[in-house]
């Protein structure tokens, strides 16, 4: 009897199976392992179904080795993974860096152009898996000391284009009216054919998407935030490069995205960075103009995160460094104001000298004009989707904040610029990195799984781009806090103190 043969005959026995499959790798390993173990081998195997497995290690004797898996959530701007032992759910390594696709273009509308033109496509999906997702993989691996082979599980998230570009998938007509993604729930996939370093034999579970700009990083968030299980009504809100937002509760669920940029990530802004070592993520200024500073790390000063953006913005203007229209003061009495020849407005936040720094750490009138437009989106974005249900803001029990902006995100100070609703801040939550909790989940319990399927089908998704209601509460919203004030009374008050 051959020795493949052998192997298979025990495993049928022992997992009451009629079919054993291995690939050529492990086929390899066969012969010389059996007899140098003295045919004692551990196998690892993944069930394909009812009465079928595949083999996807062969080991000596009988190891301790454990299993693991990874969860990875695609951002546009940044991407974040996590190694996990799949027997008891502990996090053994995490890692994350920018998406290399970035120089491809900042937004999903410049990346899907990109990829229509010559190789553009091969080349954004060898950035997000060859640039991006494997060095964090080889990371983590280095990081604990763990084989790729042992890594038997992969569970992604990301939004529409980011998952059509991670498949190498056309994605031209995600941009285009009537806005059909290729997919939106994919079937399983072998690790080997996206050259993934995990074990080849490896499915990749991608979280399945709603539609063309609410996708799997937003169903995997949901999952996570528990909204789905409560009689309270929940504004969800994740501020990436896409500001999704999701109304509901256990009874249904609303949701829209919004194009805001990604500023909320540090993109587009002259001196924004991730909200990683070395980002100034608070910041305070007095009445003489000076701020205070803190930063990731406690490192040197690089750049600003979203977070401290927030705090700057809301800092400058009521320290009246800026006007209601995001516009920098002149004449102010300070050496951190400057104004270039055509008169655009910068506020040195961090003098190069201090730090050694090649550049000064500033913000200009148009990173403001930036910034402002970023919160005018998710504000006119959640009041356009709260009107389509007949709804208002006395209505919301919960919000939660997710996204890349930053874990010192000032829910007062996003209030105060006009970013999220002016209601008790007691409902408002950071929770973090949504998806990547959500992928974790799915990477430990199949009913996780089912309920993600379950959420994805049960999403009701607005367009906003063909709401008329839309653009009029965006050209409203690109103020501090808002054209009418009186929909901010608290920021209103404060306002008056200040003058």
């Amino acid at each position: 009897m051959s020795d493949f043969e052998r192997l298979k005959r025990h495993i049928k026995n022992y997992l009451n199976c009629n079919s054993v499959f291995c690939r050529l790798p492990i086929l390899r390993k066969i012969p010389q392992l059996l007899r140098e173990s003295d045919f004692k081998v551990t196998i690892t195997h993944i069930p394909r179904g009812v009465g079928k497995t595949t083999i996807i290690d062969i080991e000596k004797g009988d190891t301790t080795d454990k299993i693991y898996g990874v969860a990875v959530d695609i951002g546009t701007t940044s991407v974040a993974a996590c190694l996990v032992d799949l027997y008891n759910g502990e996090l053994i390594a995490k890692a994350s860096s920018g998406n290399a696709q970035i120089k491809y273009g900042a937004d999903v509308i410049n990346r899907i152009m990109y990829s229509t033109k010559g190789n553009g496509l091969q080349e954004l999906n060898h950035a997000v898996i060859q640039e991006t997702i494997n060095p964090l993989l080889n990371k983590m691996y280095m990081d604990s000391g763990i084989r790729k082979e042992q890594v038997v599980s992969f569970v992604t998230a990301g939004n529409t284009t980011m998952s059509h570009l991670f498949l190498g998938l056309y994605s031209n007509f995600l941009r285009m009216e009537p806005y059909i993604p290729a997919f939106v729930k994919t079937p399983f996939i072998k690790a080997s054919e996206l050259n993934i370093e995990v074990n080849p034999e490896t499915f990749i579970y991608l979280i399945p998407c709603v539609a063309s700009y609410v996708g799997g990083d937003i169903t995997a968030g949901v999952l996570s935030s528990g909204m789905w299980n409560t009689e309270d009504n929940i504004l969800f809100i994740d501020l990436g490069t896409n500001g999704e937002i999701v109304f509901g509760n256990k009874e249904y669920l609303m949701t829209c995205a919004c194009s805001a940029g990604p500023a909320f990530e540090g993109g587009e802004i002259s001196c924004g960075m991730r909200a990683s070592g070395g980002a100034i993520e608070k910041v305070k200024i007095g009445s003489d103009y000076e701020p205070i500073i803190s930063v990731i790390g406690n490192e040197k000063p690089l750049g600003i995160c979203g977070s401290g953006i927030i705090d700057l913005i809301c800092s400058m203007m009521f320290a009246g460094i800026i006007d209601r229209k995001g516009k920098i003061v002149k004449n102010l009495k300070t050496n951190r104001i400057r104004f270039d020849e055509n008169g655009i407005g910068e506020y040195i936040l961090v003098f190069k000298e201090q730090y050694d720094l090649d550049r000064d750490v500033s913000i200009t009138d148009v990173d403001i004009d930036n910034f402002i437009r970023a919160k005018a989106a998710i504000y006119s974005g959640i009041t356009t989707l709260l009107n389509n249900l007949g709804m208002d803001f006395t209505m919301i029990d919960k919000i939660y904040i997710a996204g890349g902006i930053g874990n010192s995100l000032n829910i007062g100070n996003a209030v105060k610029i006009g970013m999220l609703p002016d209601i008790d801040q007691d409902k408002i939550n950071y929770i973090g990195n949504s998806s990547l909790m959500g992928c974790y989940l799915t990477l430990m319990s199949e009913d996780a799984r089912h309920k993600l399927e379950e959420i994805a089908n049960h999403m009701t998704y607005v367009e906003l781009s063909v709401d008329p209601l839309y653009m009029d509460q965006f050209v409203s919203a690109c103020f501090l806090p808002h054209t009418d004030i009186e929909k901010f009374p608290t920021v209103k008050k404060l306002l008056e103190k200040s003058l």
